[in-house]
C-alpha cells in the first residue's frame, strides 16, 4: 500500500471571537489581514484573549492535508518542529489520535507555532501568526531514515522561504524514489521566490497544486494557459478555481473538474482537504476525473462548516450517503 509523508509548519490554530475591533487596534493589526508576529507579541495577545471564547485546533497546510488522508485510510507520517509546551503536546496528541505517525523535532527555546484568528462581530477574520518552533527546522535535523518506506512526500509552499530546508527535503525524497507533491500555498510566496520555485518544480516536484492567484503569479497567465505552463514543469498539475471547480493536466490530457454546489460559510482549509482527496485518488490509481471528484466533494463539505477539518459526523455523512459513488475504499 502507498504511504505518504507530510512535512510542514506545525501550527496550532487558536480561533477567538472578540466582538469589536478594540483588540485588533490595540495590537496594531490590520483588520482582515494576516501578519507574522514574534513570540513576545503572540504571548501578549494571548494574555489579552485569555477570558474570551475560543476554539483550539491543529493547523498548518500540510498537517490539514495529512489529517484528511488519514481519515481516508491512507498510511500517513508527518515531520514538523514543536516545543514541549501545552500547544506542542496538543499538536502531538491530535496527530496520534488522527492515526498519523508523527516524527517531531523538538525546539529548545521557541514556543510551538500558533496562528491566532481574531473574529469580529461582522464575521471578519484577522490573522496573527507566530511560526515559533516551526520556523526553526533545519536541514541537519531531517533524519534520512524517516523517508524510507514512503512512496509520496507532500510539502507546503510556505517552507520555500527556507530554501536549504525544502531543497534537502526534496533531495531526500528523490533518493528514496518518492513522488513529490507541493501546494503553492500563497501567491506572495510564489512572487517572492519565483526563480527558486521554478527550479524546484523543474527538478523535483511531480504534482503541483495552485489556485488561480498562485498560478498567475508563477506564469503571468490566466488559469488555462497557466495550467499548460505548470504541466511543463510537473507531470500532474492542478489549478483550483474556487466556485468554478478546478482543472488538471496529466500525461497531456486536460480534465475539467466541475464544482460541487455548496453553501460556503468558511473556506479555511478547503485547498488543504482538496489536496487530500486528489492525492488519495492518485495514490489508489484512480483516473484524474475521479481524483478531482473526491477532492471537490471533500472541499464542498468543508466550506459548509467552520474550521479547517471535517467532523466525525461529516465523515460518516460522506460515506453513509455514498457521495463518492463507491470510489472510496471501505
Amino acid at each position: 500500500m502507498n504511504r505518504i509523508l507530510g512535512i510542514g509548519n506545525a501550527l496550532v490554530d487558536v480561533i477567538v471571537h472578540i466582538g469589536d475591533e478594540k483588540l485588533i487596534s490595540h495590537f496594531g493589526l490590520k483588520k482582515g489581514g494576516m501578519e507574522m508576529i514574534d513570540q513576545e507579541r503572540r504571548r501578549n495577545i494571548h494574555i489579552a484573549i485569555e477570558n474570551y471564547r475560543k476554539t483550539i485546533v491543529t493547523g498548518g497546510s500540510t498537517a490539514n492535508t495529512m489529517h484528511g488522508l488519514a481519515r481516508l485510510g491512507v498510511p500517513v507520517g508527518y515531520i514538523g518542529k514543536i516545543f514541549d509546551d501545552e500547544f506542542g503536546r496538543f499538536f502531538r496528541d491530535d496527530m496520534i489520535s488522527g492515526n498519523i505517525n508523527p516524527h517531531f523535532v523538538f525546539s529548545e527555546n521557541e514556543d510551538t507555532g500558533i496562528a491566532t484568528t481574531l473574529i469580529t462581530d461582522d464575521g471578519e477574520r484577522t490573522f496573527a501568526t507566530c511560526l515559533g518552533a516551526a520556523a526553526t527546522l533545519t536541514p541537519a535535523e531531517l533524519d534520512p531514515n524517516l523517508f524510507a518506506g514512503y512512496n509520496f512526500v507532500h510539502v507546503e509552499g510556505y517552507l520555500i522561504f527556507n530554501h536549504d530546508l525544502i531543497l534537502r527535503i526534496c533531495q531526500l525524497a528523490k533518493e528514496c524514489g518518492a513522488t513529490i507533491s507541493m501546494d503553492m500555498a500563497s501567491y506572495n510566496v510564489v512572487m517572492l521566490n519565483l526563480d527558486f520555485m521554478r527550479d524546484l518544480l523543474k527538478n523535483y516536484v511531480d504534482i503541483i497544486f495552485a489556485n488561480e492567484e498562485e498560478a498567475k503569479a508563477f506564469t503571468g497567465k490566466e488559469e488555462h494557459e497557466a495550467l499548460e505552463i505548470l504541466s511543463d514543469y510537473c507531470s500532474t498539475a492542478i489549478v483550483k478555481l474556487g466556485a468554478h471547480g478546478s482543472i488538471a493536466k496529466q500525461q497531456g490530457t486536460v480534465t475539467v473538474i466541475p464544482a460541487i454546489e455548496a453553501n460556503c460559510i468558511d473556506s479555511t482549509g478547503a485547498g488543504d482537504i482538496y489536496a487530500s482527496g486528489f492525492l488519495y485518488g492518485l495514490m489508489n490509481g484512480l483516473p484524474v476525473e475521479k481524483c478531482g471528484y473526491i477532492a471537490s466533494r471533500l472541499a464542498a463539505e468543508l466550506v459548509e462548516t467552520t474550521g479547517a477539518k471535517l467532523s466525525d459526523a461529516q465523515w460518516q455523512k460522506i460515506r453513509a450517503k455514498a457521495l463518492t459513488f463507491n470510489i472510496l475504499h471501505q
